[in-house]
């Protein structure tokens, strides 16, 4: 009960701080909505150029408004695997609206890049920034005004969180996330982990490294462990933004194609022109919002979200805190364990019952809001399902079960496998930061120890080749910030500062960067605010100053004298290297006005 009350009382407090900006939000919906339907306001020649290549029939039933128009947004290129699958969706949800009365139309592209392609690389800078470009393009095509209702595709890092902000900001509509789920299980991650290790020490060679790889990535699908990708699909279901049971259905099968047409139906079924006008912009509260950071905790999500779930929650004119985040993990015990944080992959937790037996945990103690909106419906309570294929090939939902299929991989809400969530945020003289817990054992979330400071993640790669990594040590990696270098994620340092730690030194990581869905075993402090460029404390370390990481506590402290640190120089760094090349010169504006991490790190002049 006191889980309940803490979940009821942040929940309030988001509300009370929201409630200029969501009355504000909700106002421009209604004015929007009052707009619709939206061909109406079309000339003629707006409308002939928005239905030129629709069939007769077609074209006549758009001149009138008389039925739905869906619009697509796609995330599709047939270089990455998770977004390949979706090729094939627009046809079939061309022909579901077809069957439903409707008509549906592409509205435009976005990009997806892959940060497994990146990491490491230039492009990369540009990762975090895609976010904000993904809404952008997503915008540009709803923009045409011809749309009662729209379909998102999407699954990896930046592109749901993207496409998300793009659904908010045109809340009068209808939004339907559609997923292509995760691709087959291949080599287990342990495995390519270990393969990881034994190249980064010379034990292993390129051909063998790229093997496991490849066997690991293997077909089309998301990334089996549980990152980003894989932590918006539950971020997605769990917030009432897919059909109940759509997230973690392999592409390529019958059920995948029968989920995606029955979404396109109802994506349709809830427009304006129906009986269930479901508005995405007034679907989406507070409680909803919550329910999402409660998924995040309960499965031990991606760190990213604590950045990302703020932006999209201001999209809808809420007021989300890394303070909210860090309270709910409190209240919220870890019922997942998924690689990075164990040795299943998102299949096996599928299997165990995935997010229908983690839905209905929670709801039965109190843990989620039940009393939301759904693009389903009212309430929660219908995602406690699993579904599966019927006899006619359409979708049928049974009940979640009622016991976990494996608990090594899933635990009921009273073996829970640690009573509080998997993320935390620290405070201290560094600032404010995020740690993921869900992976680093207990005795290794309190490191004090001198720092080795460097201003690139290269920097520290090139200490461990040379063997200078001895000892205890808190690496500092700074000028990785939104400002510095558009916040790259650094989730090559993992394996250097993992073999460390199995060589029994005690490692931690204190970065202004981020690190990732991938977090390990390693206590990293990311995200550290202010960063260093913006003469954030992080900027005042000097090699050999002792830092204490305490997760248990939540703190981060450099255990220096306080007018001692007050009065020291801030650290300069030659960033010109991270202004060129790989497409990074178009994106000076977005460093300039990008906002804080814990405000979301949003480009928009609103950040």
């Amino acid at each position: 009960m006191t889980a309940r009350r803490d979940i009821e009382a942040i929940t309030e407090r988001i509300r009370q701080r929201s409630k200029a900006g969501r009355e504000a939000y909700l106002g421009r919906i209604a004015e929007a909505s009052g707009r619709a339907a939206n061909r109406a306001v079309l000339s003629c020649g707006n409308l002939a150029h928005g239905f030129a290549v629709c069939s007769p029939s077609e074209k006549v039933a758009l001149g009138g408004d008389r039925v739905p128009n869906l619009g697509i947004i796609t995330s599709y290129n047939d270089m990455l695997s998770a977004h390949q699958p979706f090729e094939t969706f627009p046809a079939l949800i061309k022909d579901a609206a077809r069957e439903a009365g409707g008509i549906a139309q592409v509205a435009g592209g976005v990009p997806a890049m892959c940060d497994g392609v990146t990491q490491g690389q230039p492009g990369m800078e540009l990762s975090l920034f895609s976010r904000d470009v993904i809404a952008m393009a997503a915008a540009i095509g709803l923009s045409h005004n011809m749309f009662d209702a729209a379909v998102f595709l999407g699954v990896c890092d930046k592109i749901v969180p993207g496409l998300v902000i793009a659904a908010l900001t045109f809340g009068h509509l209808p939004a339907v996330f559609i997923p292509a789920g995760p691709m087959t299980s291949g080599l287990p991650n342990d495995e390519k982990a270990k393969i990881r290790q034994l190249y980064a020490e010379g034990k292993a060679g390129r051909a063998e490294l790229l093997e496991a790889e490849s066997k690991s990535y293997h077909g089309p699908g998301t990334c089996t462990f549980y990152g980003t990708a894989n932590s918006n699909q539950m971020l997605m279901e769990i917030m009432g933004l897919h059909t109940p049971g759509a997230s973690f259905v392999n592409p390529g099968t019958p059920l995948r194609d029968a989920l995606t047409r029955e979404a396109a139906k109802r994506a349709l079924a809830i427009t304006a022109l129906g009986n269930a006008y479901t508005p995405v912009g007034r679907m989406i509260d507070e409680r909803s919002i919550v329910n999402g950071v409660v998924g995040l905790h309960a499965t031990g999500g991606s760190t990213n979200h604590t950045i990302h779930l703020i932006a999209m929650a201001a999209a809808a004119g809420i007021a989300l805190t890394w303070q909210d985040i860090s309270d709910l993990s409190e209240a919220v015990p870890l019922l997942a364990r998924v690689y990075p944080n164990g040795l299943a992959d998102v299949n096996h937790f599928h299997a165990a019952g995935g997010l229908g037996f983690l839905i209905r945990e929670l709801l039965d103690e109190g843990i989620l809001h039940e009393d939301v909106q759904t693009v389903w419906g009212e309430g929660l309570r219908p995602y406690a399902v699993e579904a599966r294929l019927g006899a006619d090939g359409s979708v049928v939902r049974e009940a979640s079960p009622l016991t976990s299929g494996d608990e090594k991989v899933l635990a009921p809400f009273k073996k829970a496998f640690q009573p509080t969530g998997g993320l935390k945020v620290l405070a201290g003289n560094l600032g404010h930061a995020v740690i993921k817990t869900s992976a680093v054992k207990p005795e290794r979330r309190v490191i004090e120890a001198p720092a080795k400071v460097f201003d690139s993640q290269q920097g520290l790669n090139d200490a461990f080749k040379a063997g200078t990594l001895t000892g205890d040590f808190v690496a500092v990696i700074r000028f990785q910030g939104p400002k510095a270098n558009g916040m790259p994620e650094l989730h090559k340092l993992t394996t250097v500062l993992g073999i460390l730690q199995d060589r029994d030194q005690r490692v931690a990581l204190v970065t202004d960067g981020r690190m990732s869905g991938a977090s390990g075993k390693v206590p990293a402090a990311i995200h550290v605010t202010p960063e260093a460029v913006e003469d954030g404390p992080i900027a005042r370390i000097h090699d050999g100053d002792i830092i204490r990481l305490d997760a248990d506590a939540g703190t981060l402290e450099v255990l220096v004298p306080g007018t001692e640190f007050a009065l020291r120089r801030t650290a300069d760094a030659d960033l010109v290297g991270n202004e060129f090349g790989f497409g990074r010169e178009l994106f000076a504006g977005f460093r300039q006005l990008v906002g804080r991490a814990d405000h979301g790190a949003a480009a928009f002049a609103n950040a």
